[in-house]
């Protein structure tokens, strides 16, 4: 799995969730905040019809933080410790650091296995699931117009 998508995954997954699943995997290494959490903004663009030219729609909040992992016998980080990113929507700086945590585990080989079988890819299936569900709840709503020929 890339880093892209499992990143998306973790963004769209609800803290309480993520971190719930994060402890059931056991994994705690300890880490230091090189960057963040922060609270800041973002230009979000658009295009019309999704190929028109694109325009500044609006600003968003979002949450970014870095970490660092430190080495396995706890000595301070150095250079060859993994780094961590993660990026969130809204003001969660506890969100933010704990994708960026996962990030940083997934660099390790070790853990990388138990992160993508017991983290994400259960946590994708339940996105996809909620999406899923929205999309029948939204289809059952779909009205379908039509012309009646006037029989004259």
């Amino acid at each position: 799995m890339t880093s892209a998508r499992r990143q998306r995954i973790l963004a769209l997954t609800p803290r309480e969730r993520l971190a719930e699943h994060w402890a059931r995997l056991g994994i705690s290494p300890d880490y230091r905040c090189v960057r963040g959490p922060k609270v800041g903004m973002a230009m979000v663009r658009g295009r019309m019809g999704g190929t028109g030219n694109a325009f500044n729609l609006g600003e968003m909040t979002l949450t970014r933080a870095s970490v660092q992992l430190t080495d396995d016998e706890g000595a301070a980080a150095d250079a060859q410790s993994p780094l961590g990113h993660g990026w969130v929507k809204g003001r969660d700086p506890r969100h933010a650091e704990l994708i960026a945590l996962v990030d940083a585990c997934a660099k390790r080989h070790h853990w990388q296995a138990a992160i993508e079988e017991g983290l994400v890819a259960p946590l994708e299936r339940a996105l996809d699931a909620k999406r899923d569900e929205n999309a029948r709840r939204a289809a059952a709503t779909r009205v379908d117009f039509f012309t009646m020929v006037r029989g004259e």
